[in-house]
Order: structure tokens, then sequence, then C-alpha cells
């Protein structure tokens, strides 16, 4: 460097920073702004542009399943075969395998983690009822013999010791389990059962063992179901057959394979119909119920579905079902079904009887906006389960109405794209897919129905509270590691509101979209990191986001930005304005400012102002003297204190 240049930097320094006065801080540039390393790199599986490597791979697994509703005892009893091929570089001598139905056994870690108070909505082990799946057999399938296999169950896994490895890059097995459990009145509000005047509504859910995912980052995923954290599960096709009693209407992830068994006649030419309908079309009406009620001379009837490329299937069962169904068209020219099942206490059309039309709204426009919906169907069951979501079904309270359907229906449907499309691991990244899932409905609120449910943006100093108060904790902690209180903040709003601001006040609109909808098409039917998302954000809006991550995601930073003095001597071309940044976190800065014959304007500052300082001089390019300054003052961002937010001529 230049010794005169150097001397003259110096001096400029010592300049500058007389002009600066003093402030009380808790930022630090040098750790906010210090490169952010990622601990996933360029490996061949993934790649430092966050996305699937040259030799990414995943393993797959279909399967065939064959189980019994037993309304006598409330009880599931069947079978599931399972064929899993080893796409991985190692052998694998062991699999394991997640049974989360035995979190409702009383001694399961689930229910022992519970305090005697204060207890949770994912289980009460105080209640009478004992859960948790009984197993008949474990056994290799082969084309000529079936084989007993040692297996080990602890807690909500299985694992199953194998004699031979199964053999890399490509290698394959076949195991058969038979199984059985008793259905929970009130499943952890994933599954359960809904009493009504005409009947039980049946959800099923995690009804059958399923495989651990084995992957590049961990190995076997073998986390315990312990409620709060959902779920982390390969691909693959799913042939199943679901017998039930013969009044039962039975519907499900996938496509129904034998209607002509199962369905009336009129019932198929009213689905034919809805196929091509815009508008809802009844399909079993309350008359057809009641007819259904009395007795027949089949005591059963089995229900065949195919589900292709997916992460999960689910099901509900009902003979107090009202059905109807909807067209959903999208932007390839393909077709879809939405449907929705709900008992005569919820058909009023300020209720379920828009849900069809709830639905359907929902995933024209996520498919427009994002990725195109994959599967057959989209399915809203009235069930006592306020809101969960599995593939091409999801399930609601039977009580919701009005613009709580609406957002409860929207907000389960936009699960098919996160995590159902990308199949990030929510056993440990809860906010990947409830926070992004958030952060699209958002968007869905205003364009549903020319805005009918428009929400209006939140204030930001309305929401900093909930953010960042004392008791809040960072987003990236495990679902089941947080405090329960904190899971709505944590794992859903604040990561939507954190994407509504990286959309809005950092990126804009065009940039975040490009990147956000290039992050789903990379990962869709695969299983990213929270790096793959931050790394793909990066490369493909073009921003080191490093600081944006640390702030809001990986740590618990909060934000003030402060008005500290103005110097109204325009003698230089323009007042003058120091600002400060008083907490760990910094966004770029936005000033309004109101000169004293009344003369407004607006200065946008970019968030590297602070990435060497807590302090910023800001001339204002009026001419004249200003009479007031305000930073953010539409309240966008969640500043903890807007009373320093406001400078005022005396």
């Amino acid at each position: 460097m230049n010794r005169i240049f150097l001397i003259s930097l110096i001096f400029f320094s010592l300049n500058s920073n007389a002009q600066v006065i003093p402030a009380q801080t808790e930022y630090n540039p040098h750790e906010l702004f210090a490169p952010l390393t990622y601990p996933i790199g360029d490996n061949g599986y993934r790649t430092a542009l966050g996305e699937p490597g040259p030799h990414y791979w995943q393993n797959k697994v279909d399967y065939q399943i064959r189980v019994k509703l037993d309304e006598s005892n409330k009880s599931l009893t069947g079978s599931v075969i399972f064929n899993y091929k080893n796409n991985s570089p190692q052998f694998l001598s062991y699999l394991w395998i997640q049974l989360d139905q035995n979190l409702f056994n009383k001694e399961s870690r689930g229910q022992m983690r519970m305090p005697a108070t204060n207890r949770s909505r994912y289980g009460d082990a105080n209640s009478n009822f004992i859960g948790g799946y009984t197993i008949k057999s474990v056994q290799i399938i082969t084309p000529k013999s079936s084989i007993d296999v040692n297996y080990l169950i602890d807690d909500t896994r299985m694992q199953i010791r194998l004699q031979n490895p199964i053999a890399n890059n490509g290698g394959s097995i076949s195991i058969k389990i038979e199984y059985s459990f008793t259905i929970p009145n009130y499943g952890a509000d994933r599954c359960g059962i809904q009493n009504t005047q005409n009947g039980d509504i049946y959800t099923i859910a995690q009804w059958y063992p399923r495989l651990c995912v084995y992957d590049d980052i961990r190995g076997w995923n073998t986390d315990p179901y312990l409620g709060p954290s959902e779920f982390y599960l390969e691909y693959g096709d799913f042939d199943y057959y679901i017998t039930v009693p013969s009044n039962h209407i039975v519907v499900a992830s996938g496509e129904l394979i034998n209607p002509n068994e199962v369905l009336t006649t009129a019932q198929i030419e009213r689905l034919n119909t809805a196929a091509k309908s815009n508008k809802t079309i009844i399909i079993r009406n309350e008359d057809d119920l009641k007819k259904s009620l009395g007795t027949t001379n089949v005591k059963e009837k089995t229900w065949h579905y195919k589900m292709k490329n997916a992460r999960d299937i689910s099901w509900a069962s009902s003979k107090a079902f009202i059905w109807d169904a909807a067209c959903i068209d999208l932007p390839s020219g393909k077709k879809s079904l939405a449907m929705s099942v709900y008992p005569v206490e919820s058909k009023s059309k300020e209720a379920w009887g828009r849900s069809t039309e709830y639905i359907k709204g929902s995933i024209e426009n996520y498919s427009k906006r994002w990725f195109e919906y994959p599967y057959p169907v989209a399915i809203n069951v009235a069930s006592n389960v306020s809101g969960m979501e599995y593939p091409g079904i999801v399930f609601c309270s039977m009580n919701s109405s009005g613009q709580e359907l609406f957002d409860v229906t929207d907000h389960e449907f936009g699960h098919t794209w996160f995590p159902m499309i990308v199949g990030s691991n929510e056993r440990l990244y809860g906010w990947m897919d409830e926070g992004f899932n958030t952060f699209i409905n958002s968007l869905a609120d205003d364009d549903f129905n020319n805005g009918e449910y428009k929400n209006s943006p939140p204030n930001g100093h309305d929401v900093s509270y909930s953010l960042f108060n004392p008791n809040a904790e960072s987003i990236f902690n495990t679902p089941d590691a947080m405090r329960e209180r904190n899971i709505g903040n944590c794992l859903y709003f604040k990561p939507a509101f954190a994407l509504n601001i990286l959309r809005s006040y950092v990126l804009g609109e065009n940039r975040f979209d490009y990147a956000f909808k290039y992050y789903i098409q990379q990962w869709a039917y695969k299983h990213p990191t929270p790096w793959d998302f931050f790394n793909t954000m990066n490369n493909a809006a073009g921003e080191d986001l490093g600081w944006f991550w640390k702030a809001w995601f990986i740590n618990n930073y909060s934000l003030d930005q402060s008005i500290i003095s103005v110097n109204n001597d325009v003698s230089d071309g323009g007042p003058l304005v120091i600002i400060a940044n008083l907490q760990p976190m910094a966004m770029p800065v936005t000033i309004h400012y109101t000169t004293i014959s009344g003369k407004k304007g607006n200065i946008k500052l970019p968030i590297e102002i602070w990435n060497n300082t807590n302090q910023f001089v800001v001339k204002i390019p009026s001419g004249e003297a200003i009479k007031e300054v305000i930073i953010d003052e539409e309240k966008v961002l969640p500043d903890i204190n807007y009373d320093n937010n406001t400078w005022q001529r005396k």
C-alpha cells in the first residue's frame, strides 16, 4: 500500500470517528459479518451451489400393505412388505424401522418425558389407553421362502439385524412385518377417532412400520418419535388394501384402483362429473348416507389404492361421510381432483361446504407460483385433528368454519410443497417445513378469491417482543428440544416472517422468488439440509446472506436501529444524521425525512453500512434543514425500540 495513501487513510479514519457520538451497543460487526462456514461443502453428494451433486444418492423403499379396520375394538391388523433398495456406497448390515404408534405406550420416551402437570397435546399416559404396536412376525421375503429375522424394538424404533449385508449401489431386500395396534382416540393431533351423530370418523396415520432414512449426512436417522418433532421419510411407491365395514367410505392418498367394487354407479358418475367441474359436485349426500346406515348383505369391502413417488400415505374411513369434489386445473394442463369428506354437523356453506373450493384455490395457486401439484387427488377430512398433513390428504377440525377453515386447509395443503415434495428432515429442522409453509401461506391469503381472506402484514414493532423476548429460542433447535410454548413462534411465525423480510425488504420479489423456486426444483423428492437451502439462496440470488442466516435462523439476535443525532447545518450540501445499530442483528436502513418546507424523501441504505461499524453518518440531500427524520416509518422491521427511531426538530 502506498505510504502517503496509508497516512491519508489513518487521518480520514480519525477525523471520521471524531464526528460520531459514542452510543452503548451490543452490536459486533465482526461477529455478524465474519464468513459463515457451512459444514457441508462441495463433496460430490452436495455442491457449494446448494444443489444435489453428481454423486448424490438416496435410498428407495416401496410398500405393499394390507390392513383391516375392526370397529368393535377400534384396532388395525395387517401386514406390510417393504422392498428396500440401497443406493448408498456402503453395505448395510442392519435396518432401522420407525414404529411411531409406540409413542402411545405408557412407557414410551415421549410419554415419560411429559411432566406430571401441564401435560402437552402429544399424548396422555395418565389415561386408560394402552397403545403401541404388537409385532407378530418379521421375515425376509424371497421368491422361494420366508425367513424369520433377528430384530430388536427400542421405544419407537426397530432394528432388523441381517445375517447378510445389503449390497451397496443398488442392492435390495424385502421384509414382511405382521402387526396390529389399537387406534388412539386422540393420537397426538395427527390421527384419531371423531364421534359424530351418524358414526365415528377414523383418521389413520403413522399406521404401518416405516423405514428410517439412511443418508449421506448422518447415516441412519433414528431419533425417537416424541410427539412435537414430525417426520423424515424415504420416497417410494405404495400399493395398499384397506378392509372396512361395507357402509364405510374410505378416502386415501393416491388413486382408487377398484371403484367398481366399492362405489355405487351413481357415485362413480358423480366423480366423473366432478373431475371436469370447477364447481363443487356432491358425490354422497345426506340421503345417501342415511340409506347406507341400514343393514347390508355384504359385511366388508376392501378398498385398493396406489400412490407413486411419495414419502408416506394416510387414509380416513367412516359411514358418516358426506362427500363432495371438484376439478383442480394445473399449469401443465393436467387435472387433479379436490375432495372433502365431513359429517352432517359440518355441512354448512359457511363451513365444510366450502372446503373443496378452498382446496382447489390453494393447490392451483401454489402450483402456479412454485411447483406443480403431483398427486391425483387432494382430500380434506373433517376430524378431531386440528390440522395435519400427509401426501394427497389432510385432516382438519370438523368444527372449523369461515376463514379459520380456509387458513387451516391452505396451511395443511401447503405442506405438499414442504415437506412432501421437498423432503427435509422435520425431526431435526421443523422450521424447514412449518416455517417455509407458513411463508407461502402468507402469499396465498392475498391470492384466494380476490383477497377474500387477505391479511394486513404484521406490524414489525408489534411482533418484535414475540420474536425476541427473553424466553425466545433459536429456530435452529429441534422441535423436541424447544419449550412447547415457543414452537408456534420458532417453527412457524419467525422463519415465515424472516423470509417475508428477505423477499420484500432485502432481495426484492424477483430475486427471492427465482431463488426460492429454484430451491424447490433442485430438491424435489430429495433430502436437503439447512446448508443446502442457504447455499441455494446465496447463489441463485447472487448475495452472501450469511449475516441474515446467522441473525434470523442460527442465533436469536434482536434488532434496534436508532437515530443518535442530527446536524441541521446545510453548508456542506445537506444535514447530517448519525444512526446506530444497538443490537446484534443488523438490517438495511430506510430513512424517511421531512424538510422545514414540508418536502418529503426516502433514503434506502444497504446492509454494508454496518459491516465494520455500529454507527453511520448519513447526508440528507435536501439543501435545507429538516424538521423530522424517521427510521422505518412503515414499521416493516421488528425493531424492539421504535421510540429511538424518530428525531424531530425542536
